[in-house]
């Protein structure tokens, strides 16, 4: 019988990536969404439980009706700007309802976690790029939220024995190189997404959100890793604590930075279309340049990216745009 692994917010658009890896790595995927931003026809490899984090009983009664052995966390919101806004609604789900679901854990004997953390928790780092050493000090609850989380676990580890790993990446992009999902969002704030959505006449309102920052063109850098790279992460992360492997903290990144302009001219490329590049205030929260040391996921966990270049970023999503959001005439 494969492991069971249970994957909170499995019918997300990264859980659902990393569902389909797992499932080709030869476990069994139990989706542990309650579907208020995932999708059901995003949970192909593995059964759906419909549940909340929040709810203690309902994840230890999933792990114990399919022997699960770990869980990967994604189940959290995650949008930097509403963060800001409304912090209660961050510290409550990501924050609380993970406590919740830790202790749903202990009640059911699981002690593995592999929790997806972010690189938000660095805040505005002085170098690039980041090591996993850099301070960690959030400039918005989204990044305060996960950093939190990561104290939880070292805590649980210290008291309780559980083994956890943290991975902090940075900007996930792309799609299922065969388009079966992708980045499928109510409310979307992505910039290739939102680029994508405005081709197909899906989005009125697309704009550059700072064309004022102190990089090389003026808009924010960032560090942007392919989805199913970051999928293929997490197994690594499991399969390690699966071997009893220590307790980590990890970046998941390329080691380069694109600019908000040099992604628009990717695009541009691909699609063979024009988009209009309007200027746009800052969002809250946004710092200027994220970019990944991640040389000790290479080492320590074997990572390597295989689609993260941007051509094959924007191809795969491309095509899964194309899928899920026909053009409008």
């Amino acid at each position: 019988m494969p492991i069971a692994v249970l994957v909170t917010g499995g019918a997300g658009y990264i859980g659902a990536h990393t569902c389909k890896a797992l499932a080709t790595a030869g476990y069994l995927p139990v989706a542990y969404d309650n579907l208020s931003e995932g999708h059901r026809s995003f949970v192909r490899w593995g059964p759906l439980i419909e549940a909340d984090i929040g709810d203690a009983d309902a994840t230890a009664a999933a792990c114990r009706a399919y022997d699960v052995r770990a869980v990967i966390h994604f189940a959290a919101f995650a949008l930097v700007g509403e963060s800001v806004t409304d912090p209660a609604k961050y510290y409550w789900n990501n924050v609380a309802s993970t406590l919740s679901l830790l202790r749903g854990l202990q009640a059911a004997n699981v002690s593995r976690i592999v929790f997806s953390s972010s690189c938000a928790v660095y805040g505005t780092p002085k170098q690039q790029p980041i090591t996993e050493d850099a301070p960690t000090d959030p400039i918005n609850p989204y990044g305060a939220s996960k950093l939190m989380v990561e104290r939880m676990l070292a805590d649980f580890g210290r008291a309780y024995g559980t083994r956890w790993t943290a991975l902090r990446y940075f900007n996930a992009c792309g799609a299922d190189p065969v388009a079966e999902i992708g980045e499928l969002r109510k409310q979307e704030t992505h910039l290739i997404p939102r680029a994508m959505m405005w081709l197909q006449g899906h989005l009125d309102d697309f704009r550059v959100f700072g064309v004022d920052y102190p990089t090389p063109d003026g808009t924010a850098v960032r560090d942007y890793i392919h989805v199913c790279d970051l999928a293929s992460a997490h197994v690594l992360a499991l399969k390690r604590l699966l071997a009893n492997g220590e307790a980590g903290i990890f970046n998941l990144g390329t080691g380069t930075g694109h600019s908000v302009k040099q992604v628009l001219v990717e695009i541009q490329r691909v699609t063979e279309r024009e988009i209009p590049a309007i200027a746009g205030e800052r969002r809250p929260g946004d710092p200027p340049i994220l970019f990944a040391d991640v040389s000790r996921a290479r080492q320590q966990l074997g990572f390597a990216t295989s689609h993260s270049n941007l051509r094959t970023v924007i191809e795969t999503a491309w095509a899964w745009h194309r899928k899920a959001h026909p053009r409008r005439s």
